[in-house]
């Protein structure tokens, strides 16, 4: 810790940095935890898949506060303003999915207003519109957008903790299908995923939602030694997979330590080598039996090497795209080659590591944010090739995480990072496990070709 970050531990030093508006950022609620107030649902015209989806999740939802001229209220300052809830809301659900007009858009306003100053720390906004692909017209395309636009900059506005996302459905989409990403978003597992959108369809095969929802599944993390990896493999154990934890030789210790603690096994192997997706299935199949299949692969494994372009060699740039991305591919390549013991499974769920570096770029990260975005183009083209099979890719993009690597960037600039974001803070390695978590899901097969930002609405990118 560096003599400032000392300084500024100290009472004395927070209580300079809040007058310097630096104030302690909001707690967040995480894990399977659902809001303490209310669950309220706002229907406009043409919407009723909400309804239907919290009736799955046995939720019940509260009537919402609608703003209207009528309506107002006089404050202590003589201002109108909305009626306040009696008790704040835990999350407004609006069902806008019959919007198709500019004027329809009003509506989501009115519901909207009421809620944004009442919401209960971590509080949600959850936003369900129609994809402009199951529309039709200009102005209805057009609208499709603009909601995106609305709940982007109601991520920015709300406060303590609070998030606001979209979830475009795509034509057929039915209840069963939004269930699970319904759940994600009230309970506590989002908690870093802020001002995102992001596209829900028709699962292939439906699975209803459990607990421990990947009970008797096997679930293969790369890079699990340690950080965000660690955190991967903890979070599929607590849900019931069968993990094995692959990482590098060289992180050997590490790497047994995790798989012994969730009760997994370890894998040593470099991913960089050609035959890496035939030890992977030929663990499987020694250690499980010939039978076995992979219900999920985490391509969690990465690296960086930052330098300038300028300064950049022919090493530093191979090196970084290798383990980023080739290596993913060719493992994939293997795994979706044909059926094999100790391969993927028919409903198989493959997810991979972006970064908002690989979306907005990053300075001193060229070869990291190519492998990055080629993360993401490779999650929207394998989407297409497998779309007459119920396999599903996803990646999720994770903002600024604390970890070992993070810890070690020069104080003043971590504090940078940690608050240009919508909840003022860095995010926690679980948060990204969450999201995989979720992606990977057996409930989850409607998600697919989605890269979920874990990013607190980070500036970068945004």
């Amino acid at each position: 810790m560096s003599i400032l970050e000392s300084i500024y531990a100290t009472p004395a030093g927070k209580f300079v940095a809040r007058k310097a508006g630096l104030s302690d950022p909001p707690k967040l609620r995480r894990g399977r935890v659902l809001p303490t107030g209310p669950v309220v649902l706002g229907e406009l015209d043409g919407g009723g898949i909400a309804r239907q989806t919290l009736e799955l999740l046995g939720v019940i939802p509260g009537q919402p506060i609608v703003d209207t001229p009528e309506a107002r209220i006089k404050d202590d300052k003589g201002r109108s303003v909305p009626p306040r809830y009696p008790a704040k809301p835990g999350a407004i659900i609006v069902d806008a999915t019959g919007v198709r007009e500019i004027v329809q858009l009003e509506g989501i306003r009115a519901l909207l207003r009421p809620a944004m100053r009442s919401l209960e720390g971590s509080g949600r906004v959850i936003i369900l519109a129609t994809d402009a692909s199951a529309v039709d017209g200009l102005e209805a395309k057009a609208v499709a957008q603009g909601i995106d636009g609305i709940n982007r900059t109601v991520g920015k506005e709300l406060r303590g903790g609070a998030t606001s996302n979209l979830v475009f459905l795509k034509e057929g989409t039915r209840p069963s299908d939004l269930a699970s990403t319904l759940s994600f978003l009230l309970e506590g597992r989002s908690a870093f995923v802020d001002g995102q959108a992001w596209r829900v369809g028709q699962a292939k095969v439906t699975h209803e939602l459990t607990a421990k929802p990947f009970a008797d599944r096997i679930v293969v993390v790369t890079g699990a030694a340690r950080g965000i990896g660690a955190a991967i493999a903890r979070t599929f154990a607590r849900d019931g997979a069968t993990v094995v934890a692959v990482d590098i030789p060289a992180a050997g210790d590490a790497l047994a330590k995790v798989a012994n603690e969730i009760g997994g096994s370890a894998l040593q192997l470099d991913i960089t080598k050609a035959d890496a997706g035939a030890r992977i299935t030929g663990h499987i199949a020694s250690r499980y039996g010939q039978d076995k299949r992979i219900w999920a692969i985490v391509h969690n494994a990465g690296i960086t090497r930052d330098k300038l372009l300028a300064n950049l060699d022919e090493r530093q740039w191979s090196s970084v795209l290798d383990v980023n991305l080739a290596a993913e591919m060719r493992i994939n390549d293997h795994l979706l080659s044909g059926d094999m013991p100790g391969g993927l499974g028919e409903e198989a769920r493959i997810v991979g590591i972006a970064s908002t570096s690989g979306i907005a770029g990053n300075k001193g990260q060229t070869n990291y944010a190519a492998s990055k975005a080629g993360v993401m183009g490779y999650v929207w083209a394998l989407k297409d090739e497998l779309s007459d099979r119920p396999i599903t890719i996803n990646a999720v993009a994770p903002g600024f995480i604390e970890t070992e690597m993070t810890a070690a960037i020069p104080f003043v600039q971590r504090e940078i990072f940690r608050r240009t974001n919508s909840l003022t803070q860095g995010g926690n390695p679980v948060d990204v496990a969450e999201t995989l978590a979720y992606l990977c899901g057996p409930a989850s097969g409607g998600v697919d070709g989605q890269v979920v930002r874990v990013c607190g609405q980070n500036l970068v990118g945004a």
